[in-house]
Order: structure tokens, then C-alpha cells, then sequence
């Protein structure tokens, strides 16, 4: 244990002497605590029930609406929206003072969002196969891999809205808003069809995305806006939920009429807002955090990973799900119907075991995500800081965590 610690304190030391100066850390932490509660939220409002021999997809949203407050906690897309138009913003323009392209711009960008995603359709093509081939029910097969594909929906509008950088990146978050409010009007107030919702999926998750392009153009230097955003975003969405007639879950919920989240409606961008404004309120207290090494180091790990932990928590909740049948096809929390506080006490329980499942994926598969990132090693000496002083480096690869933190 003493050793691990030690060699845990040498990792968070080197990862803080490798993070430039001018790096805003509270940039990676958002991300990083906006993929935790996705990952979180996945864990504990999706249930895989044995039934007839098979496996089926329900939720405890389901059973116990009551647990809505819950989605509040952990549906957390929009601030990773809003991180993600903040980075986008600000490296596009970064590239364009450089005097880069936008084709290399947006290549890079994008090759780190696809890029580990071709080893999940692979293996779970294969997978899927196999469990055909094998007898497993097709109702089974359909429920886990609907479970694995579904996040990508996500990573397909984000990387849309991040090629569209330039053309989105100065636009009021008002108008992608109106236009929210204008489809909802249309398709609740007027009955409209259903497929005039799906046009909210590119204007409602434009409003975070926009507000993380103003916040890169230092539109939220002072608390004043994003005090707003919260206090705004949080009556409009009491409002819309008490008396709007939108449901109280930010997730989706099977069986129910309508979603907030599928595709996104009024109250879910007025959510957003709220969620962006508490987001930009506490960035000082998060930088104070942040100083910490140990602290710092954990967010920069997870943000080396951050698409492998997303693209694969489903994998390991389905993998320990899938092998606990081996022991038992009713173990509390993990088979059973989601329909008591029983069931969300031992669903906490299981969280760990994830954890571990998701940890072996990391080690598999991280290596996906993080090829891109590693620099060539460069032939001629260099020159680094100690102190005041200076001494000439023997030139080696870079390719350490240490080393990496500072291209994510």
C-alpha cells in the first residue's frame, strides 16, 4: 500500500510539472465530472432483467417515479456540451492565429471522438453474432446491443455541431432556444407530428454548446450571467414540469409518452441552462481543487480516457449483468425488477464491481483513444525549466500520462 501511494504521488507530481501555466483546469474537470455522471447515471436508472431465459431492458424511473430527481443529478450532457463548445471555440481560433486549416483542425478534432469507437462496433459485432449463432434469444441480443449503440447517438450530434464550429460558434444561444420552444409549440400546443421533435436534437444541444462558445469569448467573467442561466433556467423548468405538462425525469423512461431527453424538449434545454449556469458558478471552487496535485491528476487521467469510459460503461454493467447469471439468476440489484428501495440499495452495491468491469475495458481498449496523442519523438536536445536555471534535455519519446495531459 505504501508503495502504490508513493507511486501514485511520483504519477500526480510529474503530471503537475508537465500541465502548462496557462492551462484552465476547471475546463477538464467539468468534463470529467460531466462523463462521471453519464456513466453513473447509465448505472443506476438502466436495469437488465432476467426473464424467460433472456435479458431485458427496464428502469427503476419506471417502477418508482418518484426516483426523478435522481436524472437531475446525473443527466449531465449539457455541461459537457458547454465544454465542448467552450474547447472548440477557442481551438479553432487557436488554429486559424497558427494559420492551420480547417481541414486539419476539424480532422484532428474528430479523430479523437471516432477513433475508439471502431473497436466497439467490432466487438460487439462480433459479439452479437456469436450470441445468434449461439441460441441466444434475438430479444436479448437486440436489448444489450441497443443498450451499447445507444450512447452513440450523443457522439454523432456532438461531432456534427464541433465540424460546424465555425458557423455556430458566434451564434446567440437565444435562437437555437426559440427555435426549442417554437418545435414544442408546434408539436404539443398545435399536434404537430412527432417527427418535427427531432429537429430539437440539433437546436437543443446547440444552446449549451453556443454558451460554451461565449464563455471562451470571456462573456462570463463576471457571476452576474451565469446567476441568470441558473435562476432562470431552474424556474422555467419547475414551471414547465408543474405546469407545462412535461415529465419530471431528464431521461428517458420506457413506456412513458413523452421524453424529455429523446429528443430533447423545452424543459430539457431549460434544464441545460440551469445545469450551465451552476457549471460556470462553480469553476473558482473547482480551480482551488484543482491545485491540488492528487486532485488534478485523477481529472487528467480521466480526461486521457474520458471516450474509452464512455464508449464502454455499458459494456462492463452488461458483462457483469451477463456473468452474475452464472451464480444466480435473481441477484438482488442487478436481475431483479427495479421496483423497491431494496433493489436502489444493492444497485449501490454493484457500482464497485462496474467500476472494476470498466477498469479491465480501460486497460483493453484505452490504447484506441490515446494513439493519436502521442507525439513523435523529436531528434534535436531541448531545453527545459528547473527552478530558475536551465539544463539541455536528452531528447525521448513522450508518451507517458505525464506527458500526455498536456495535449487532451
Amino acid at each position: 500500500m505504501v508503495e502504490i501511494r508513493a507511486r501514485w504521488s511520483a504519477l500526480a507530481a510529474g503530471i503537475e510539472a508537465s500541465t502548462p501555466d496557462e492551462r484552465d483546469r476547471t475546463v477538464d474537470a467539468l468534463r470529467a465530472l460531466a462523463i462521471l455522471g453519464v456513466v453513473l447515471g447509465h448505472w443506476l436508472v438502466t436495469a437488465l432483467t432476467a426473464r424467460d431465459g433472456g435479458l431485458s431492458t427496464t428502469s427503476p424511473l419506471e417502477h418508482m417515479p418518484w426516483l426523478a430527481p435522481v436524472s437531475w443529478m446525473f443527466q449531465t450532457l449539457s455541461v459537457f456540451f458547454l465544454v465542448g463548445g467552450h474547447v472548440a471555440a477557442r481551438g479553432y481560433a487557436s488554429a486559424r492565429e497558427r494559420g492551420g486549416s480547417y481541414g486539419a483542425w476539424v480532422g484532428q478534432r474528430l479523430g479523437r471522438l471516432f477513433r475508439p469507437v471502431a473497436a466497439v462496433l467490432l466487438l460487439w459485432g462480433v459479439v452479437a453474432g456469436g450470441m445468434l449463432i449461439g441460441g441466444a434469444e434475438f430479444d436479448t441480443v437486440r436489448s444489450l446491443v441497443k443498450l451499447v449503440l445507444s450512447p452513440l447517438w450523443f457522439l454523432l450530434v456532438f461531432a456534427a455541431i464541433t465540424a460546424a464550429t465555425p458557423l455556430v460558434a458566434r451564434i446567440s444561444p437565444l435562437w437555437p432556444l426559440a427555435v426549442v420552444a417554437a418545435v414544442d409549440v408546434w408539436r404539443f400546443g398545435l399536434e404537430g407530428p412527432e417527427w418535427i421533435g427531432w429537429v430539437n436534437v440539433a437546436a437543443g444541444w446547440l444552446i449549451p454548446f453556443t454558451l460554451g462558445a461565449a464563455w471562451s469569448r470571456g462573456a462570463f467573467a463576471r457571476r452576474a450571467p451565469a446567476l441568470l442561466l441558473l435562476g432562470g433556467g431552474a424556474a422555467a423548468t419547475a414551471a414547465l414540469i408543474l405546469w407545462g405538462g412535461y415529465p419530471a425525469s431528464m431521461v428517458g423512461v420506457p413506456g412513458a409518452a413523452v421524453s424529455n431527453l429523446n429528443p430533447p424538449t423545452l424543459a430539457a434545454a431549460a434544464f441545460g441552462l440551469a445545469q450551465c449556469g451552476l457549471a460556470l458558478l462553480v469553476r473558482e471552487p473547482l480551480a482551488r481543487a484543482m491545485r491540488r496535485p492528487m486532485a488534478w491528476a485523477s481529472v487528467a487521467l480521466m480526461n486521457l480516457s474520458a471516450m474509452t469510459v464512455f464508449l464502454w460503461h455499458q459494456t462492463a454493467m452488461m458483462a457483469v449483468t451477463a456473468l452474475g447469471l452464472l451464480v444466480s439468476a435473481e441477484l438482488p440489484g442487478l436481475h431483479t425488477v427495479p421496483d423497491s428501495v431494496g433493489w436502489t440499495a444493492a444497485r449501490l452495491l454493484w457500482l464497485p464491481v462496474f467500476t472494476a468491469a470498466l477498469m479491465v475495458c480501460w486497460a483493453a481498449f484505452r490504447t484506441h483513444e490515446q494513439a493519436g496523442r502521442r507525439p513523435k519523438p523529436s531528434r534535436a536536445p531541448r531545453t527545459v525549466a528547473v527552478g530558475a536555471a536551465a539544463r539541455t534535455a536528452v531528447p525521448r519519446p513522450r508518451t507517458g500520462p505525464a506527458q500526455e495531459i498536456t495535449r487532451v
